[in-house]
């Protein structure tokens, strides 16, 4: 019998070992990963965290870089009940390695009097690569079922059971959104400044894979599936915001318009049982050959759907929401000692992302931040600094290829002025994650008795520096 290599809707991957919401980054600059809380700054990160306060940064020329290395593991949990599955349940550990090997952020900053302008290149969302050595349960769950129905050839009048097949299973995907920012600021007061920006975002994207099962009396290839998909997209957004700086106060506020990402796929392959099915009259061979082999004409019906969504052309919604950012900063010993207290809020729910995923959401992300910075004297400074992010999860919301889990965050680390010219920084900043449980299991459409848990871990080592030209 043939193999039959199928589709998989591999890594809509959203959330990434990165700090923000389901698809926006907020750190790129290594005072972040060691204060978290930049929201007040006026050193040159607040290109990014809080342009309206460039109006109060050094006159002249700055320029920064940063290099940052986060790891991450996804894993995904799964217990299926029912009486296809031998001895009467499916449990399994997917365990799902995501890595992002060198993750650059630069800016530049020039400030003359009351104006002021500033640029950042980064990875503005998602960002990396995800590994699944074993696939994932929303592709060997529905592969057991639908064998359970198959008439055994190599064992007259049996139908395949789970003890006479393995499954062998690969998927890794990559996400990255990189942005260019540009931002211009005016000191519209001594108190008061106003910053006016546009960040343009590039998604680049793709999605590799296969899921076959093989006979274990004589390893034939029965069924399977798989993709090779590229997905590349560009979209835009605005950005305003406002600073007010008097004395030890400082209040900043900032909001970044929703960026519309619509990717196009390049699928180079997308194989169902050695059929193309990227054409129709390789759907209708497929259609033929495992309605053939006795599978359910239903389950094949909605194989197709499934593979649809990747076919060579089809565009699919991975918007970055509108974000809204507050922050409240005291210098508690004038240049010496500084906390910031921050607010995020992030609007997911009216985000389009695929298969309209965000209606699914309760509602938008919430996340506070504080930090405090210390100068320990003109040589040495030292900063920690702690965030919580909570989304709006629900069971619907989460799925195997894009799951998120709310999550504390805490860092921590330290610059050191080499000479007057240049700077360096060093940070870690660690994410724990609560694991999220979902007791409405559905396949395909049929609903299962079981439960998903969903766990993850973060860390994020970085370091950069600051020149003063």
């Amino acid at each position: 019998m043939k193999r039959l290599t199928t589709t998989l809707l591999v890594l809509s991957l959203g959330c990434t070992a990165f700090a923000g919401g389901l698809m926006t980054n907020t750190n790129y600059h290594i005072a972040f990963d060691r204060m978290m809380a930049r929201g007040t700054t006026f050193d040159i990160d607040a290109v990014y965290s809080n342009p309206a306060g460039l109006a109060w940064t050094r006159e002249g020329w700055t320029a920064s870089f940063n290099w940052q290395i986060p790891t991450q593991h996804r894993d995904i949990e799964t217990t299926v009940y029912g009486p296809i599955f031998h001895n009467g349940q499916f449990h399994k550990k997917y365990e799902g390695k995501a890595s992002a090997p060198f993750v650059p952020g630069i800016f530049a900053t020039y400030r003359k009097g009351k104006f002021a302008i500033g640029a950042m290149l980064g990875i503005v969302g998602s960002g990396g690569y995800v590994k699944y050595n074993e696939g994932v349960p929303m592709f060997t769950v529905p592969l057991i079922a639908m064998l359970a129905t198959v008439p055994d050839p190599y064992n007259a009048g049996q139908t395949f059971t789970p003890n006479k097949y393995s499954i062998n299973a690969n998927m890794k995907g990559k996400q990255y959104i990189y942005g260019a920012q540009l931002n211009a600021t005016y000191r519209i007061t001594d108190w008061l400044s106003a910053s006016l920006g546009l960040r343009v975002s590039l998604y680049d994207g793709y999605y590799r894979g296969y899921v076959r099962a093989n006979h274990n009396a004589n390893g034939a290839n029965l069924v399977g599936l798989s993709l090779d998909c590229d997905q590349k997209a560009v979209g835009w957004a605005p950005i305003v915001a406002l600073a007010f700086h008097k004395k030890n106060l400082t209040v900043s506020a900032k909001y970044e318009f929703r960026t519309k990402v619509n990717t196009k796929n390049t699928t180079n392959e997308l194989m169902v049982n050695g059929n193309d099915v990227r054409t129709a009259e390789g759907k209708m061979a497929m259609s033929q050959q495992l309605i053939g082999m006795g599978l359910d004409p239903t389950n094949v019906s909605k194989l197709g759907t499934m593979t649809s969504a990747y076919e060579d052309g089809a565009r699919t919604r991975y918007d970055m929401p509108a974000m809204l950012s507050v922050a409240v900063g005291y210098e508690i010993l004038p240049k010496k000692l500084r906390a910031t207290l921050e607010y995020h809020f992030f609007d997911d729910k009216h985000a389009k992302m695929a298969n309209d995923r965000q209606e699914h959401l309760q509602r938008g992300t919430h996340e506070l931040l504080a930090g405090v910075e210390w100068d320990i004297n003109k040589t040495f400074t030292v900063s920690a600094g702690a965030q919580r992010t909570d989304y709006g999860l629900s069971d619907n919301y989460q799925s195997h290829t894009s799951f998120a889990c709310d999550s504390w965050s805490v860092g921590f680390g330290g610059a050191v002025n080499i000479n007057k010219h240049l700077r360096m920084n060093a940070g870690y900043f660690v994410t724990l994650y609560s694991d999220y449980t979902k007791s409405t299991l559905t396949y395909q459409g049929t609903p299962l008795p079981g439960t998903d848990t969903f766990s993850r871990t973060n860390g994020v080592i970085g370091i950069g520096i600051d020149y003063k030209f």
